[in-house]
């Protein structure tokens, strides 16, 4: 994989480039689709990459536990199973598995889990976590880190940076030896500035492709986020690409490429689309709510896509309103092509010079209003 800078405002700032892998190019900055399954939920491998995708997230965690990498394996990987020619980033997992608080214990080896399809007991250690994404054949490959909430003790935050760097030593390891695509490390350390600088220091000498950004956007404030990610960009190498993990709304996504994020990847924008929250030019609106029972407009006046094109407030409110699978499909189409038109109108801002401005005016006109 090469990474390309192919033009920048200043140094931190925004920039646009070019992800070269060995299953096409992306466009950055881009916004990854989440497909936790082999599938982003509703959709079509076609319509996704209608929406203007050019790489998708699969999570290794789920998929390890059904239908199991032998299935995934016997099928010829990912790509062919899910029928997603593009490149396809996994995670790690980790997150889920930190998630599970009450049925995981940590040790300094690995993890030891339940899982919450069957109960089963299970054990991933960073080297098993690379070979799962190995046999799953991704392209762009994350080590197990452990992730932490909001708010926590600065105790833990320490103790999650040290052992996400001794996990990292030792996937980087046995990704030299034995695994496939490329391996990027995650930057954690919490929500302490320093703590998050140092995480970022030594994640940076430990020379990995491209560097994640994990841990953010987990419920603290926003201008907090914002300072962390500055700081943290700041630490990293600026001719490797960077990837903030969990981050889809359209503030956080704009403010990210604001502070040099090359790649993005959320699992809102089609969640929040299957129970009717549609993204607009002016804001999110519930088009479950009566409002708009007779409102003949598009669901986004200004979107181009094809559900626009097609369809009106009153039609999907009805859709939902009779829970006709329909729905959130248009739903989540639409939400997926309006952050790829949005991240697409940013590159081209990109590259005229303006991004800043054009910012501020997509974010004047834009609410969070439901």
């Amino acid at each position: 994989m090469a990474f390309e800078i192919l033009h920048e405002l200043r140094p931190g700032g925004p920039r646009l480039g070019r992800l070269r892998t060995g299953r096409g190019a992306v466009d950055t900055p881009a916004f990854i689709p989440v497909g936790t399954n082999a599938t982003v939920k509703a959709l079509t491998p076609e319509e996704v990459a209608e929406t203007g995708a050019q790489m998708v997230l699969a999570n290794a965690f789920h998929l390890y536990l059904r239908p199991g990498p032998e299935v995934v394996e016997q099928a010829g990987g990912l790509h062919a199973f899910m029928g997603w020619p593009g490149p396809i980033l996994t995670d790690s997992g980790g997150y889920q598995v930190f998630s599970l608080a009450r049925m995981r214990t940590i040790d300094d080896d690995g993890v030891t889990f339940r899982s919450p399809i069957d109960g089963s007991a299970h054990r991933l250690t960073p080297e098993a976590v690379i070979d799962l994404q190995r046999r799953l054949g991704s392209d762009v490959v994350m080590p197990l880190d452990v992730c932490l909430g909001y708010p926590h003790e600065l105790a833990e935050a320490r103790a999650a940076l040290e052992q996400t760097v001794r996990w990292a030593e030792r996937s980087r390891a046995h990704h030299l030896r034995a695994g496939s695509g490329v391996l990027f490390g995650i930057v954690q350390g919490g929500f302490e500035p320093a703590l998050r600088a140092e995480a970022a220091q030594r994640m940076a000498a430990l020379n990995f492709v491209g560097y994640a950004i994990g841990g953010l956007s987990v419920g603290e404030p926003a201008d907090r986020t914002y300072a962390l990610l500055e700081g943290v960009v700041a630490e990293l190498p600026p001719q490797r690409p960077r990837y903030l993990m969990g981050v889809g709304s359209v503030p956080s996504l704009l403010e990210g490429i604001a502070r040099g994020v090359d790649l993005f990847d959320c699992a809102l924008p089609t969640r929040v689309a299957r129970t009717g929250i549609i993204f607009t030019a002016t804001g999110r609106i519930n088009i479950r709510n009566a409002a708009y029972r007779h409102d003949l407009q598009p669901p986004d006046p200004t979107c181009p896509c094809k559900a626009c094109a097609r369809t009106t407030r009153a039609y999907l409110r009805h859709l939902f309103a009779s829970d006709e699978m329909l729905g959130p499909r248009l739903a989540t189409y639409h939400n997926l092509f309006f952050l790829g038109h949005l991240v697409a109108d940013a590159r081209e801002a990109l590259r005229a010079g303006h991004y800043e401005p054009w910012m501020r005016g997509v974010l004047a006109r834009y609410t969070t209003a439901w």
